[in-house]
């Protein structure tokens, strides 16, 4: 038996929901933005390949992959159960860069945790493979945050509850909106993303924060797009992220120029999203970014849906 597990890029915060808010991105020409983890029956309790794009970007020890610690969180959980784990071989075809702003340390989890659950005929489940994912995640961030593994996991735009024991609900989003995203080959860390964010924030600055996202909320479930686009502003990280990202005003200027209805930061950057309705100016939009933006060859843009369906797994 081999299964594998496709996990998709995403966007933390979606600019209105900081921590709170994520969405799955799925390009429009079938491009792979996501990553896989293939599970087969393995010689020895693990072992782990790692192919891809950016595979040359991680550490050479297995024990030090985030796969890894997925195994060993897999592996804690059906101690707890009193289920046995199989030896198994794993292989992380790694698509996303690191500090990307995609949610790259998301899909490796995810991917990894969801596809040793196929593999064991899903002992887990949803609510406990994504607080596992959560947990993971946390390791890497320093806090635990799901506005990345929860749309990587379950798809859509997702909305973090945090209560009653609920992790996340799904959003609606809106089938015609165009999301272009665009990495521009540079690395930003999480913790230099967050570290340059102010300790404390204004009164004025929290109502804000408040409103537009109940508003963009209200909006998404009512179908008002035109009201849902206008309050997809980021008053808390984007006004102090945005100069670590080179070139981010003038990307979103060259956007709001082709008809943009929104744009902002990805999660924690570098990487950008911009809005559009009309295809042909998303294309056109495109290609500036990749001879404007884009820094080097390590960059790459996309337009892009919501991805509604999250994580997909198959058999090998």
């Amino acid at each position: 038996m081999a299964v594998s597990a496709f996990a998709p890029a995403s966007i933390g915060n979606v600019s209105v929901g900081f921590d709170i808010l994520g969405a799955a991105l799925k390009p429009i020409d079938g491009q792979i933005l996501g990553d896989n983890v293939d599970v087969f029956d393995g010689d020895s309790e693990f072992s782990l390949e790692i192919t891809g794009w950016f595979a040359n970007k991680l550490p050479a020890d297995p024990k030090s992959n985030i796969v890894y610690d997925a195994f060993v969180g897999f592996k804690e959980f059906m101690g707890k159960k009193g289920l046995p784990v199989k030896p198994v071989k794993m292989v992380l075809h790694k698509n996303l860069p690191i500090g990307s702003g995609l949610g790259s340390s998301a899909a490796s989890i995810v991917a990894a945790v969801e596809a040793l659950n196929a593999f064991h005929d899903y002992p887990m489940t949803k609510d406990e493979a994504l607080f596992l994912m959560g947990s993971l995640e946390g390791k890497i961030s320093g806090s635990v945050h799901y506005d990345n593994a929860a749309p990587c996991y379950l798809g859509g735009i997702q909305l973090m509850v945090n209560e009653l024991d609920v992790i996340s609900r799904k959003v609606p989003s809106f089938n015609d909106w165009y999301w272009v995203s665009c990495y521009p080959g540079i690395v930003v860390s999480t913790a230099a993303a967050r570290s340059i964010l102010p300790k404390e924030y204004s009164r004025a600055d929290a109502i804000t924060f408040a409103r537009r996202m109940g508003v963009f909320v209200q909006a998404s479930y009512e179908g008002d797009d035109k009201l849902a686009a206008e309050v997809l502003k980021d008053c808390i990280a984007e006004p102090y992220r945005k100069q670590l990202i080179p070139g981010f005003e003038e990307a979103c200027a060259k956007g709001k120029e082709l008809g943009a209805i929104a744009s902002g930061i990805s999660g924690s950057g570098p990487s950008i999203f911009i809005v559009m309705k009309d295809l042909k100016k998303a294309e056109e939009l495109q290609e500036w970014l990749k001879a404007n933006f884009i820094q080097n060859d390590n960059g790459f843009c996309n337009i892009c849906k919501i991805d509604t369906e999250g994580t997909v797994v198959t058999k090998l």
